[in-house]
C-alpha cells in the first residue's frame, strides 16, 4: 500500500494562501522574492503585492500565493487581516539574531491565538548563511520547548535566501500543512492517530472488506490501491507490506490478510515517517474532508420545505436500521447496550446521541441499553432536528442507498388541518407551562424514568422521545419538547415558532390555583400566536399532581375555560401514583386530528365574526350586482323588441 500515481486533492479549489510574518529585517521579502524569482534580490521594497509561485513548484501542483506583510505599528490592522485570511503562515526569525526568535513564543505565536488564527504555523530561521556557527545550536534542542507550546507548529526550517539553502522547501511545507494537515489525524504527543482518524480509517477498512471476514485478502488489498492510488500491487509487494506490519504487529495479520490493526498500523507508520499524504489520499477518495468528515457531496441535499413540514425517515431507512440493531445486538437479549452502541457508531467521527438534545431523550433499561423501539425513536428525533446529520450518520453506519431515498418531507401542517388528517409517523408535542407545573415529570415518566420529589427547575429545552401504541395495533413516534417558562416569550417572538408542533399541551398543577392562572394565561398567549401568524395548533390542557387535593375552584375553572376556547377539559394525571389516563396516546390523537382542539380566544372570535360579517357583506353586494345586472339585461331585451315592433 503506497501512495504512487495520485496526489492528494487540494481541499481548496481557490489555491493555498501563505501569509509570512515576522520582525522587521527577519528577510521576509528576500525569502518570498527568491521563492517565485529563483534569485536573490539586490533591492527589496519594503513590503511585497501578492506574489504567485510557479504552480510546478510543488508536486500537488496547486496554485500558491505569498502573502508579505508589515511589522509595524501602523499597519497591525492590515496585517491581523491578512493572517486571518491565511490558509498557513510562516513565521521568519534571523538565524543571526537570537532575539528575533525569542519574539516568536513571546509575541507572534500569542498573537496569532490571540487573534484566533487557527491555521498551521511554518517556523522559518532565515538568513542561516549570516549565523556565527561558532554559537550554533542544534535547531531541535531550541524549538522543541516552543513546539511543545505552541502545536500549531507543524514544522520548523532554517534556510538562506543570500545561499539558496531550503527556499523552495519552506513553502512546500507550508502547503503540505495545509493540503495535508497532521493534526486532524495525529497526536503528536501521544504518538497515535486520533480517534476521528481511526474511525474514519475503520468505515474505509469494512467497506474495503467484501467478504466480511475481518481482514483484507491479497484481492481486497490490491483493489484498495487501485481505487485510491490508480495502481495496483506488485505480489511482492503485498508479502512486502504484510511482513512489515507483522515484525512489529504480529496480530496485524492473521491467515486472511491484514487485519484492521494492521491497517491502522500501517497508516501510523506512513504519518509517523511524514506521508501523510498517503493517509489523506486515502481518505479523500473516500469523501472525506479535512474536519475527517464525509464532505457535502456525499451528504444530503440541503431539503426544501416549508417552516410547518417535517423530515421523517422512509421506510427503506427504518428496515436498514431494524438490520443494524439485529446485527448490533450481539448478545440478543434485545436491547443494544452502551458498549454496543459505540460499536455502532464506531465508523462515526463520534457518537452524535452521546450530547444534549439526544443524550437523555430515550428510554432506557437499567443499564442504559436500548430496545428497537428507543433505537428507531432517537434516529425518529434526530431526523426531525436535524435531518442532514441524521442522514450523515446512516452513511457512516453502512447506508448504501442514495441518501435522499433514507427521508420524506411530510404534508404541510396546514394542509393537513383542511383535510382533516395526517399521515405523519413522527409528531412532535410543545410542552408548556409554569414552573413547579410538572412538566418534567411528564417527559421523564414518558420514557420510563421513575418519578422524584425532587425538584430540579428547567433552564433550557428538553426533548423526549418514545413510541406510543395505537388502538389499531401501529405504532407514532412522539416527541416531548419541554419549553421552560422563562424561555416561551423568546419563543414566540420567531413568527415560525409553531410552525413544527404538531400539538401544544399545557400542563398546571391542579392542586394549586396560581398555577392554574399561569397555564391559561400561556394558552391564550400560545393560542393568539397561532391565530395571528396561521400555525394554529391543537391544545391540550393537563391536570398534573392528581394525588393532591385540587384548589376550590379547580372544576369550574377548568370547565369555564374549556368551553370558552373549545377544546377538551383537562386530562388529570399523576406521575407520582402512574396514573396517566392515556395521556400520551390523547396527545397523538389530538395530533392525528389537527383540525380538533384548536382553541379559540376572543380577538380570535371576534376576527371570525368580522370576517363572516364582511363576506356576508360581500355576499349581499354580489347578488345585488347579480340582480341589478339581470335586470338590466331583460330592460334591453325588452327595449330592443319595443323598437323592432314600432
Amino acid at each position: 500500500m503506497a501512495g504512487r500515481g495520485s496526489a492528494a486533492k487540494s481541499s481548496s479549489t481557490t489555491g493555498v494562501r501563505i501569509v509570512v510574518a515576522g520582525d522587521r529585517g527577519t528577510g521576509k521579502s528576500s525569502l518570498i522574492i527568491t521563492a517565485a524569482a529563483e534569485s536573490f534580490p539586490t533591492n527589496v521594497p519594503p513590503v511585497l503585492p501578492p506574489t504567485r509561485l510557479p504552480e510546478d513548484m510543488f508536486p500537488e501542483h496547486v496554485p500558491v500565493t505569498v502573502i508579505d506583510t508589515s511589522s509595524s505599528l501602523e499597519n497591525r490592522a492590515k496585517l491581523a487581516d491578512e493572517l486571518k485570511r491565511a490558509d498557513a503562515v510562516v513565521l521568519t526569525y534571523a538565524c543571526d539574531e537570537p532575539s528575533t526568535l525569542d519574539r516568536l513564543s513571546t509575541f507572534w505565536l500569542p498573537e496569532l491565538r490571540r487573534l484566533e488564527v487557527k491555521v498551521p504555523v511554518i517556523v522559518a530561521g532565515c538568513k542561516l548563511d549570516l549565523r556565527d556557527e561558532q554559537q550554533a545550536v542544534s535547531l531541535e534542542l531550541v524549538m522543541s520547548p516552543i513546539m511543545q507550546r505552541f502545536r500549531e507548529i507543524e514544522t520548523c526550517i532554517e534556510c538562506s535566501a543570500y545561499k539558496h539553502i531550503q527556499i523552495p522547501e519552506v513553502f512546500y511545507y507550508a502547503q503540505k500543512a495545509v493540503l495535508h494537515p497532521t493534526a486532524p489525524l495525529f497526536d503528536q504527543e501521544a504518538q497515535t492517530l486520533k480517534p476521528r482518524c481511526v474511525r474514519a480509517l475503520k468505515r474505509i477498512f469494512i467497506l474495503c472488506d467484501h467478504d466480511r471476514d475481518g481482514a483484507l485478502s491479497d484481492a481486497e488489498l490490491n483493489d484498495f490501491q487501485v481505487k485510491c492510488f490508480n495502481a495496483p500491487l506488485q505480489p511482492s509487494e503485498i508479502v512486502g507490506v504484510k511482513r512489515v506490519v507483522q515484525e512489529k504487529l504480529p496480530e496485524g495479520v492473521n491467515e486472511n490478510g491484514l487485519t484492521l490493526t494492521g491497517f491502522l498500523f500501517l497508516h501510523a507508520l506512513f504519518i509517523e515517517k511524514g506521508r501523510l499524504e498517503t493517509t489523506w489520499t486515502v481518505l479523500r477518495k473516500y469523501g472525506y474532508n479535512n474536519d475527517i468528515r464525509l464532505g457535502d457531496d456525499q451528504l444530503l441535499a440541503p431539503i426544501k420545505r416549508t417552516p410547518d413540514q417535517s423530515v421523517e425517515l422512509t421506510s427503506e431507512a427504518v428496515e436498514f436500521l431494524k438490520g443494524v440493531f439485529a446485527l448490533f445486538d450481539s448478545d440478543g437479549d434485545g436491547t443494544i447496550n452502551v458498549h454496543e452502541l459505540e460499536d455502532l457508531f464506531s465508523t462515526a467521527p463520534e457518537s452524535p446521541w452521546s450530547e444534549a438534545p439526544y443524550a437523555n431523550a430515550a428510554e432506557k433499561n437499567a443499564i442504559g441499553g436500548l430496545s428497537l423501539d428507543g433505537f428507531l425513536s432517537q434516529w425518529a428525533l434526530m431526523t426531525v432536528l436535524d435531518p442532514v446529520l441524521s442522514v450523515e450518520n446512516l452513511i457512516y453506519i453502512g447506508y448504501a442507498g442514495d441518501p435522499s431515498s433514507a427521508v420524506r418531507v411530510t404534508r404541510k401542517r396546514r394542509v393537513d388541518r383542511k383535510k382533516q388528517s395526517s399521515d405523519r409517523n413522527v409528531f412532535q408535542c410543545f410542552v408548556f407551562g409554569p414552573k413547579e407545573a410538572g412538566k418534567s415529570s411528564l417527559l421523564h415518566s414518558f420514557v420510563g424514568r421513575q418519578f422524584s420529589e425532587a425538584y430540579a427547575p428547567t433552564t433550557e429545552e428538553r426533548y423526549a422521545v418514545n413510541t406510543v401504541d395505537q388502538p389499531d395495533g401501529t405504532k407514532k413516534t412522539l416527541i416531548l419538547r419541554e419549553i421552560p417558562e422563562d424561555a416561551i416569550e423568546k419563543l414566540l417572538s420567531n413568527k415560525d415558532a409553531l410552525a413544527a408542533c404538531d400539538v401544544a399541551v399545557f400542563v398546571h398543577d391542579s392542586s394549586n390555583g396560581s398555577s392554574w392562572t399561569r397555564a391559561t394565561e400561556l394558552l391564550v398567549q400560545v393560542a393568539s400566536h397561532g391565530e395571528s401568524t396561521g400555525y394554529e395548533v391543537p391544545c391540550l390542557i393537563v391536570a398534573a399532581k392528581d394525588d393532591l387535593e385540587p384548589y376550590p375552584t379547580a372544576i369550574q375553572d377548568s370547565t369555564r375555560v374549556s368551553q370558552d376556547m373549545g377544546i377538551e377539559a383537562p386530562i388529570p394525571i399523576s406521575t407520582k401514583l402512574g396514573d396517566f389516563n392515556n395521556v400520551y396516546r390523547r396527545i397523538v390523537r389530538a395530533a392525528e386530528h389537527p383540525h380538533l382542539s384548536i382553541p379559540e380566544t376572543e380577538a380570535g372570535k371576534t376576527r371570525k365574526h368580522y370576517h363572516r360579517v364582511l363576506n356576508r357583506s360581500l355576499m349581499v353586494v354580489s347578488v345585488g350586482a347579480a340582480v341589478a345586472i339581470v335586470g338590466l339585461a331583460a330592460y334591453r331585451v325588452y327595449a330592443t323588441r319595443k323598437n323592432a315592433s314600432s
